[in-house]
């Protein structure tokens, strides 16, 4: 599959078959988000593996009372759970050189945005889980200080491995030229 195959047909999935993900496919998925660049490659991110079906269980209980992704959570085979070391991106050697303090987020995104690529790629379907209660999920997972329990990615096969995406803005509605006020066309 070619690159830009990949980004134009990626959608996020909440149905999933009952297709157990293997453990060499999460390597796979592992392994693309490890190539994400990162500030000052600092490679702030941490991914937990979760196939324990009553934490998977206390997973979705953190999401926001009718999340569409609770169903899918549940029901996933895997779950992979995307954390952060906070205050190491922006910055160097303890000192701030961005005003963007949650630059980790930014640095995650690029990894999950990988691990999500690759899944489309391999057949899977994925889709970000962000609206949740971060510090329950933090407590359930044990992570430690230092650290943010971000995002939430469900794996699985699509059953509707084809889904067709809402449009998109075109160039000229979000490019500028020299100044903000300026459209690119």
């Amino acid at each position: 599959m070619e690159l830009m195959e990949a980004i134009l047909k990626r959608r996020s999935q909440r149905k999933f078959t009952d297709y157990y993900v293997t453990d060499d496919e999460i390597r796979e998925l592992l392994d693309a988000a490890r190539w994400a660049p990162s500030w000052a490659n600092t490679q702030i991110w941490e991914f937990i593996i979760v196939r324990n079906k009553e934490i998977i269980q206390k997973i979705a209980s953190t999401y926001t009372e009718n999340n569409p992704a609770i169903k899918c959570s549940q029901g996933a085979s895997v779950l992979i759970v995307g954390c952060a070391k906070t205050g190491v991106s922006g910055g160097q050697k303890g000192i701030k050189e961005t005003i963007f303090s949650e630059w980790y987020m930014f640095d995650l995104g690029l990894a999950v945005q990988n691990l999500c690529l690759r899944a489309h790629e391999l057949g899977l379907g994925t889709v970000i889980v962000g609206l949740l209660n971060h510090t329950a999920l933090k407590k359930h997972l044990s992570v430690p200080e230092g650290y943010e329990a971000v995002v939430v990615l469900p794996i699985g096969k699509p059953v509707v491995p084809d889904k067709q995406g809402p449009p998109r803005k075109e160039i000229k509605d979000f490019a500028h030229l020299d100044t903000f006020s300026t459209p690119y066309a």
